[in-house]
């Protein structure tokens, strides 16, 4: 690459779907835009290693087990059942190749100007690009935003570098079945990736300092979840604070505050995620961070230097990839046509275990917590025709509303399709929908989705079939 610059009106730092939704978005509003991302594959940690690939591991996990151990419930007798996790592995990696072709598809199409390589902040908005072998383009604009996504955290005395301690990348691509994994941290990537492997035949303990399961989910909701993991093989071991991993050549000892170090083959280290900005300049410019390392934003995503503007997990956000994309989309509208908004209040959050498990709004916790008054209506899938002709009856669905105004605050769900289910949720509370409003709504039968509206039925105790 040349040293010579090439103007943008913008150029985003980072290719995850914060960076790439905000850059198509862009060039649809008419600005010439340019978009920096290290890896030649687009998508980020979310598509590359991450969400997608995850995705595509979790459902060809359950199929495996529910070929091995539960068709047979359906009236389909198999003789035997084999893994092939190469080809398994292949799946999920042709899965990410197709996504990744897409963006690219997209950005030719956007005609947005792509550059691979690592990206520095310089003076007077200039962006420094360095490819593989270390030749360096300069790039200028308008605005830049900066949306380089989150890293892997960790814990004193886990060594991240270490080839028998793994985070979510490893964990996506092990040539083998472990044996004995150890998860350390009971968040939803932990748990995700745990379940691959139980399913594929590791034994899998959970390690936690917390004493629940999935922090910020409504407890009552995570604590069905942590009895329903239970029994399918999944060990937690709470109110354990791990201490250090040693590696003893073919294995490693976990160790922890209480207990007995425990003995395994491989470790995964899922205890959260940190903002990315290792190496991007951010003091050349004099760009403000807070104590953690997330970049300080006002309510239009500008930092403190006028002009830079950053989005998704690099800053103090919910760390999600759908909010990334909404940030996106909602900083460059906000500069080019004066209006973005991004509403923290409706973010819909997923666990794609078996079953699914998924949030919108607040906990029952959290509500008890600030004095709101509430009611609560249930309904469990055990009473829902769909879920009977599924074979998958476990969970239920769970509405909070307020009590004076009747106007949901809450929905939470553990059971089949969860993911899909919150949908209709989340759209009915951004349009400030009250239980009564989605009771009133006809549901199609024999659907999953009746269980929304007889949860809705039931916070006024009306519901038809509990």
């Amino acid at each position: 690459m040349p040293d010579t610059p090439t103007h943008f009106d913008l150029i985003v730092i980072g290719a995850g779907p914060g960076g790439y939704v905000a850059a198509i978005r862009a060039a649809q509003l008419g600005l010439k835009t340019a978009c920096v991302d290290k890896e030649k594959a687009l998508g980020g940690t979310c598509l590359r290693v991450g969400c997608i690939p995850s995705k595509a591991m979790l459902e060809s996990s359950e199929r495996y087990e529910q070929t091995k151990d539960h068709l047979a419930d359906h009236g389909i007798d198999v003789k035997t059942v084999k893994l092939d996790l190469a080809k398994m592995l292949a799946r999920k990696d042709g899965v990410v190749s197709k996504m990744t072709g897409g963006i690219d598809a997209l950005f030719k199409k956007n005609k947005i100007a792509k550059f691979t390589g690592f990206a520095r902040l310089g003076k007077d908005k200039s962006v420094i690009v360095i490819d593989e072998k270390d030749n360096t383009q300069t790039l200028t604009a308008e605005r830049i935003i900066i949306a380089t996504g989150s890293r892997s955290a960790t814990l004193p005395n886990v060594d991240l570098d270490d080839p028998l301690i793994d985070t979510n990348v490893e964990a996506l691509a092990y040539d083998k079945v472990p044996k004995h994994l150890v998860v350390i941290g009971a968040g939803y990537i932990g748990i995700e990736l745990g379940s691959v492997w139980r399913r594929l035949g590791a034994k899998v303990t959970v390690v936690e300092y917390l004493d629940r399961i999935f922090p910020g989910f409504d407890f009552e909701i995570a604590r069905e979840a942590q009895k329903t993991f239970e029994k399918q093989g999944l060990v937690f071991e709470l109110k354990n604070r791990v201490t250090g991993v040693v590696n003893k050549g073919n294995h490693v000892l976990v160790e922890r505050e209480s207990g007995e170090p425990i003995k395994a083959d491989r470790v995964l280290v899922a205890v959260g995620r940190a903002p990315y900005t290792a190496g991007l300049g951010l003091s050349t410019l004099g760009v403000r961070t807070n104590d953690r390392g997330f970049i300080e934003v006002d309510k239009d995503f500008q930092t403190n230097v006028p002009g830079v503007y950053a989005i998704g997990d690099v800053i103090p956000t919910p760390m999600l990839a759908h909010v990334a994309e909404e940030e996106g989309v909602a900083c460059v509208e906000k500069f080019v046509t004066g209006y973005g908004h991004v509403n923290y209040d409706v973010i819909p959050a997923i666990v794609y275990t078996h079953p699914e498990i998924a949030t919108v709004g607040k906990p029952e916790g959290a509500l008890l917590e600030e004095g709101v008054e509430f009611n609560k209506g249930q309904f469990f899938f055990k009473a829902n025709g769909r879920a009977h002709a599924l074979a998958d009856v476990d969970g239920k669905v769970k509405i909070l509303a307020d009590k004076k105004t009747d106007r949901v605050l809450g929905v939470h769900i553990i059971g089949p399709r969860a993911g899909d289910l919150i949908a209709e949720c989340a759209a009915a509370m951004e349009f400030g929908a009250t239980a009564e409003d989605i009771a009133r709504t006809c549901h199609a039968h024999p659907t999953l989705s009746e269980a929304v509206k007889e949860a809705a039925l039931a916070v006024s105790g009306r519901a038809i079939h509990s």
